[in-house]
């Protein structure tokens, strides 16, 4: 590891956790999750996510201080972008415009809002730079991509865009190609599911896993629409209790009360053929947008690439593949290093292999 390596400071809060690690260049040194106790969060219950900045602050300083790291040590630091206005991919600085807007929280109130707020606080004290990169508000779409089929119902491009991207990028580079050169269909596949198709160095198309898409191991996906508003107008829940079946309590937890794919599927070995067939509509609905993918860029694919948590199942690879195989080559890149793809975009603008962007204009 050079001695001049940038030191990059990667945050990524979550909805009872910060994830944190230290980069030296690409070498990170140190990771961990700073889990925040029920009895400290309960105080912020029904307040905005906002109200927990110093809660978070205080944990954060005391990991840095138990890892002898000197805030004034580094280079940059990156937080988890949020819930801001449509923007194109890459990394952006974390300014005043940026803040105002999560802050004000107009596109949801999200853990992931904290994470521009968190690189900043750092960035003060260590007189470096705050960015972010690649936030789930990413929206690259071209125009025809955002009609729906109902005037006034616009689709809207909200995603897993953070690891999508990086996991492309670094597929491009274990292939001597720039990701600008390549045609991707790249399926995020963890609690929620995106599948996205990429070309020109743009995520052109993706299924929003709010309300598209295949069905995940807890979000509904896409549903027969007079089906779902004869039960929404039929169930007599609130608005809250309708989001929470659909986007907690759907998918794989709805049919078999289970959100560990490992459990339904050795529900599946031992012969439970509901689990079989659960399990094997979510790989027919996962291959069918890859399908669709394709088609967007009009079967000419380089690769497809398999990411995220389900992405260690063997048997789910293997069930997608067969059906998909024939695109285009599989490349599996199981989990999402969220931390790492932060350090990675930053570490880009440090060496100007890329330059920053800047919110708002």
């Amino acid at each position: 590891m050079p001695a001049d390596a940038p030191r990059i400071l990667a945050l990524n809060p979550g909805s009872t956790s910060t994830a944190i690690a230290l980069f030296a260049g690409p070498t990170q040194l140190f990771a961990e999750k700073l889990r925040h106790p029920d009895e400290g969060m309960a105080a912020f219950s029904g307040r905005p996510m906002l109200a927990q900045l110093d809660f978070r602050m205080a944990a954060l300083e005391e990991a840095l201080e138990r890892h002898d790291v000197d805030a004034r040590s580094l280079d940059a630091a990156v937080g988890r972008g949020g819930l801001l206005r449509p923007l194109p991919g890459g990394t952006y600085r974390v300014n005043a415009a940026m803040l105002e807007d999560l802050a004000a929280a107009r596109r949801g109130d999200h853990a992931s809002n904290l994470g521009a707020f968190m690189a900043s606080r750092v960035a003060e004290r260590a007189g470096c730079e705050a960015f972010i990169v690649d936030p789930v508000s990413v929206d690259e779409w071209p125009p025809v991509a955002r009609i729906s089929g109902l005037d006034g119902l616009e689709r809207q491009c909200l995603s897993h865009a953070l690891n999508t991207k990086a996991v492309a990028k670094r597929f491009a580079a274990s292939q001597g190609r720039k990701y600008e050169e390549l045609r991707l269909i790249v399926a995020h596949l963890g609690s929620g599911t995106s599948i996205s198709a990429h070309e020109g160095g743009r995520m052109v198309e993706v299924s929003n896993p709010r309300e598209e898409g295949p069905f995940s191991v807890e979000r509904a996906g896409s549903l027969p629409v007079m089906v779902l508003v004869d039960w929404c107008l039929s169930c007599g829940l609130s608005r809250a209790d309708i989001e929470r079946r659909l986007f907690r309590e759907g998918g794989l937890f709805s049919y078999l009360g289970t959100r560990d794919l490992a459990e339904a599927e050795r529900r599946a070995r031992e012969g439970d053929e509901r689990a079989a067939l659960v399990l094997g509509a979510m790989h027919y609905q996962i291959a069918k947008e890859i399908g669709a993918m394709a088609a967007v860029l009009a079967g000419r694919v380089d690769a497809i690439l398999l990411t995220g948590g389900m992405a260690h199942s063997l048997d789910l690879v293997d069930a997608v593949r067969a059906r998909v195989g024939w695109i285009a080559p599989v490349h599996v890149y199981p989990g999402e290093d969220e931390l790492r793809a932060l350090a990675e975009g930053a570490l880009r603008v440090l060496r100007g292999e890329e330059p920053a962007r800047d919110y708002g204009t």
